[in-house]
Order: C-alpha cells, then structure tokens, then sequence
C-alpha cells in the first residue's frame, strides 16, 4: 500500500511540477469531451480548464463540429439531436433540453456559436441561445416575420457581436408569400434594437427561403447564393450595400452550396458529367466570383451516400462547412443520414475524404434535418457538465 501511494504521489507531483501552462498545452489536444473529462481527475487539472485563457484558447483552435437536427412533424417526442466532434470522430446525442421542441410555424437553426428560432406568425418571435447552453432569450419582435431564414452572427466595430437575418418567407392570410424579399435585418444584442436594410436583389424574389439559397459571411459581407439558379450577391456588412448579382455555374453544375472555409469561399456541389454525377469543390474569388477546381470526390464515397438508381436519388444531397471541413450527407432515412467530410489543407493543395461514422442509434424518421457547422465554446460545454447533464455517445 505503501508503494502505491508514493507512486500516487510520484505521479501527482510529476504532473504539477510541469506548471499550469504546459499542462494546459497537453490538455489542449484532446478533443472537447475528454477535456472535460480530464477536469474531473484532480483539482489542479480542473483549475486549468476551468481557467477562462485556455478555456478561449481551445475553443478557438478545436475544429467545428457538425449539428443535425431532425423534426418529426406528427410526434415531438420523436425529435433528436446529434452533433459530431472530428476530432474525437464521434457522434454525441444532445439532450432534448439543449434545443427547442418547435411548433408547426417556427423555424429553428444554428449559425456562429448561437441557435436560433424564429416565427413566421404575425408575432414575428425571434430568439437565441449560446450553443449548447440551453439558455434561451427572445428578443425584440422583427419588423418582419419570417420562416426558414439566413442568419449570420458577425463582430462590429467595437468587437460585440450581432446576428443579420436575410430572406425567409412569411404566412400572411394563412398563405405562404414567397414572392416578398423582406429587408434584411441586423440585431444589436447589447441595445434590444433592429435595424432594417435593403432586402435582397429582385433576382432572388422567388426563393428566399435557406431551402433555395445557401448563404457565407466572408471578409465583411454576406454572400447568398442561389442552390439551384447559381445566382450570388453579397451585402457589405459597413455600407449595408447587396453588390451586383452575378451567376456562378460551373460546367454541368445542377446544384450547389456557398460556404465559408477559412480564408476562401468554397461552392461545393453536384455536377453532370459524361462520366455521371460528380461532387466536385471550387475556389471562388470573392472579388471577380472566378472558380477554379479543388477536389472532386471519391466515386466509391459518393456512391456509399445513396442505394437506389432512381434519377431524382441525388435532391436529397446536402452540405455545410466551415473551417477546412466540408461535410456531405443525405438528409433521408432510407440510409440513416449517411454523411463524409472533405479537410482541405491550408494550402488547398490536398483534401482528404472520408466517411463520417453512422448516427448512433436508433434514429427516428424526422420530415425536416436542419445541419450546420459551429465553433465549439469549451465553457459551455463545461457549464452543462457541472450541472449533471451529460451527451451521450
């Protein structure tokens, strides 16, 4: 007994002589989950991951996770949740109490470390919570109400951040207007206050909703893209301007998604060529919307996403991305949401692929997936920890 407690306290004095800020750079490369569970070894690891500098410093370097959230219209109860940590390559069942449980007219999403709810109802509800944190706040009615819109959390100048809100569509009468553009609308979280700009370019009156558009905040703006009619425009954040819309269609493009990946603009998407279909990703230069070719994915991992031959198969391809990771996945049940991610190097001189592993089941059948891809607030995480919740693998 004896030996055992001096090698207890061998090692314990080992770790502790190597200082808070070398213990902190080890305990920074574990993926998230096993940080948190390394605060609960000893008082001396927890101080250091409880400690807001690392704490910051983690969450910024830890790859962004992908969310999937899947709704069943008939019964909540069959609602879930997952996200996926590509450092650990796992997937974790979030809590029902993390998000909300939406009714028929709200519309819920996930952007920039926040998730969000809004209401196409005349009460024009809009409301956010820090990611993970189950802690939700509504704020000042929208000037306009609005369904399945584009929101994007940005600085300003004084480093606060704020949440824009582009296109969506709204029920008036017991109809769906797809035909209003809505101004955009920019929240101020400090003030409670709306501030209303141009709405979107008349090329896009027909399809304003994020089942049409896909949208990327970069370098200043907000670039929106149309899935299906390749047409892009962007609102500089500063002089609340939209710029001319151009089209961007490369050759045999049927439908693609705008995404922000670090330092480039990514479109990634399906295309027609005499070989069959292709999922191929482009650099977009955000100056002149030029596209060169970066990646085309693997056949054998493309195939692996579908099991039928019926030609409409491939409307059921999504993607999101951020980061250097671009994640591809089948938003029906047939195969379980079966999804593969992309990392493209700094460089964008090499992309590996691969398939993601399978959703941990059971997984109910859901008639709407919402997906998105955020940075990861390690205190958050930490925070649900300490008050005995746990996500499950």
């Amino acid at each position: 007994m004896e030996d055992n407690d001096s090698q207890t306290c061998l090692v314990s004095s080992d770790w502790g002589y190597l200082g808070s800020d070398l213990t902190g750079l080890i305990l920074s490369y574990l993926p998230i989950r096993s940080i948190v569970r390394a605060s609960a070894v000893c008082k001396f690891w927890r101080s250091v991951v409880t400690n807001p500098s690392f704490s910051s410093r983690v969450s910024a370097i830890k790859k962004p996770w992908f969310f999937l959230f899947g709704q069943n219209n008939i019964f909540i109860k069959n609602n879930q949740a997952f996200a996926f940590d590509p450092e650990a390559d796992e997937w974790i069942r979030l809590p029902s109490n993390l998000c909300p449980s939406p009714c028929q007219e709200e519309s819920f999403l996930g952007s920039g470390g926040f998730f969000f709810t809004t209401t196409s109802s005349t009460t024009s509800r809009f409301s956010y919570s820090p990611i993970l944190c189950g802690s939700w706040r509504e704020t000042s009615p929208l000037s306009f109400s609005r369904c399945n819109p584009h929101v994007g959390v940005f600085d300003d100048d004084s480093g606060f951040s704020r949440f824009i809100v582009v296109g969506g569509v709204r029920f008036i009468g017991g109809l769906l207007d797809i035909e209003d553009r809505l101004a955009v609308e920019i929240y101020d979280p400090k003030n409670d206050t709306w501030e209303l700009c141009p709405p979107l370019p008349a090329e896009f009156r027909s399809g304003n909703s994020s089942q049409w558009l896909t949208s990327a905040l970069f370098k200043g703006k907000v670039f929106v893209f149309g899935i299906y009619s390749c047409f892009v425009s962007s609102f500089d954040l500063k002089l609340h301007l939209w710029s001319e819309v151009q089209t961007l269609r490369p050759p045999g493009l049927m439908f693609s998604f705008l995404l922000a990946c670090k330092d480039q603009l990514v479109l990634a998407g399906l295309c027609n060529t005499p070989r069959g279909p292709s999922f191929n990703l482009y650099r977009v230069d955000e100056k002149t919307i030029e596209f060169s070719e970066i990646a085309i994915m693997p056949q054998d991992l493309l195939n692996c996403l579908f099991d039928s031959d019926e030609d409409e198969k491939f409307a059921s391809l999504k993607c999101v991305g951020l980061g250097n990771l671009i994640y591809v996945f089948n938003e029906e049940h047939h195969k379980i949401y079966p999804a593969c991610v992309c990392e493209i190097s700094s460089d964008s001189s090499k992309c590996n692929w691969k398939r993601i592993p399978d959703l941990p089941a059971p997984v109910n059948r859901f008639h709407k997936v919402i997906s998105f891809c955020s940075q990861i607030p390690l205190h958050y995480v930490l925070r649900y920890e300490e008050d005995g919740e746990e996500m499950s693998d």
